[in-house]
């Protein structure tokens, strides 16, 4: 978002010194290492592009779909209605549901909310969702009569939506209304690896060389200190870098910066990626950061999990009861509700599937056809019963005799008649 975008929401109006808002998206907000941090420089850090892009990119690519629970508590996939569409294929007319849902865990996990503009049809079902910058709307609040209202600063001016024209997915806060923008709270930590990122890069952009002064033995005229300094100017930066310096004159070179061992540039950068890691609760390893060990046991399988439980799960149960509880009517959330399909994140290697559906299918909890269709492959004819491990019979025969037990029954009795003594 450029500068003009941050900044129109205050046009027309009278600046004063004290409107935070405003210089805030104009310079960034302060912090300790005096560096502007906003989602823009944020973003510029490779450890909170990475992060950023891991959750959204992760959640948005897991299928939305809408359930209903019957009688018994079992759930069955819903097609037909409207709000099943909006979901799963295409929450707006300019984006698909990949994009849109990508956009949501992006904002929720910079700004802590998501906000899209609801728009219904003559029925009062959903037909759009269209998301709105979070940077322009105001901390929602309740008007005299108890009705909690939106203000949004947007390109055409300051509007006021309702609770029921507003699709918002809060993250983690501690006042129940909003989620906590991580670009506010983290903007300390943040600025420290943005300024030893820029100690690094002038380093770099001096050609690894230390700065310092230059001694004189004795008090030189205004020509030929502009004469010296020129000079040097032939011996900076990276392109320069390997020349010799020639001082005369009594001149002497005395070196003032520390070396980068000595500053412990390297060691720095790298907490500072763990850093951001702990502010957005992702493993350094699944951003290219595996200078240590992952303590969440071993094989990809349980890190996926671990993964699933401790960094997705929030993301994921926020959205779902969101849905649930603003784009369903009250009688339809009785018997409606979303979830999201996580069988693509957690499937394992072809042995580990195949292990897995040999358990399912023997003791009769998934039929042949079911697992098929996790394969993506077509039915097959009589795939459709439930079978367990003893001769593969179907659950509604147990207990009855079957021919073979039928056979098996009058043999036995044959046997027991031949073996009785018969009267002379």
């Amino acid at each position: 978002m450029g500068l003009l975008t941050a900044t129109r929401q205050w046009i027309g109006k009278t600046l004063r010194l004290t409107d935070g808002g405003f210089w805030q998206s104009y310079y960034g907000g302060s912090s300790i290492a005096g560096k502007s941090v906003t989602a823009q420089t944020m973003l510029q850090l490779s450890a909170v592009w990475s992060c950023v892009r891991l959750l959204s990119e992760t959640v948005s690519t897991l299928p939305l779909g809408l359930y209903e629970r019957d009688a018994k508590g079992g759930k069955r996939a819903v097609s037909d209605h409207s709000l099943y569409t909006l979901l799963h294929d295409q929450p707006h007319a300019d984006l698909t549901a990949v994009e849109y849902w990508e956009l949501v865990v992006c904002h929720v996990a910079m700004w802590g909310n998501h906000y899209s503009r609801i728009t219904r049809n003559g029925a009062g079902h959903v037909v759009s969702l269209e998301p709105l910058w979070p940077e322009f709307m105001n901390d929602p609040d309740y008007d005299e009569d108890g009705n909690l209202q939106f203000v949004y600063n947007g390109p055409d001016g300051a509007e006021t939506l309702g609770e029921d024209e507003v699709f918002h997915v809060k993250g983690f806060g501690v006042n129940g209304r909003v989620g906590l923008s991580v670009i506010g709270v983290a903007r300390n930590s943040i600025s420290v690896a943005i300024a030893t990122e820029e100690t690094a890069g002038k380093m770099f952009a001096n050609g690894m060389q230390s700065s310092g002064f230059v001694q004189a033995d004795k008090v030189l005229t205004k020509e030929q200190r502009d004469t010296f300094r020129a000079s040097l100017k032939d011996f900076t930066g990276s392109n320069n870098a390997g020349k010799t310096l020639l001082l005369e004159g009594g001149f002497t070179y005395q070196p003032l910066t520390m070396k980068p061992e000595d500053a412990q540039m390297l060691q720095t950068r790298a907490f500072n990626i763990e850093e951001i890691c702990r502010w957005f609760r992702v493993p350094p390893w699944m951003i290219g950061h595996t200078e240590k060990s992952t303590t969440w046991g071993t094989g990809l399988e349980q890190q996926n999990i671990a993964f699933l439980t401790y960094s997705l799960r929030p993301y994921l149960t926020r959205i779902e009861q969101a849905v649930k509880r603003q784009l369903l009517t009250p009688a339809e959330r009785k018997r409606y509700f979303a979830e999201f399909n996580l069988e693509g994140l957690l499937r394992a290697d072809s042995a580990g599937r195949a292990a897995l559906y040999s358990q399912m299918s023997q003791n009769g909890i998934n039929t042949r056809n079911e697992i098929r269709a996790r394969e993506n492959l077509p039915p097959m004819p009589g795939g459709d019963v439930l079978t367990v491990q003893s001769n593969m019979i179907s659950l509604d025969a147990l207990g009855q005799n079957t021919d073979d037990q039928q056979a098996k029954a009058a043999f036995r009795a044959w046997l027991k008649e031949e073996e009785q003594p018969r009267e002379t």
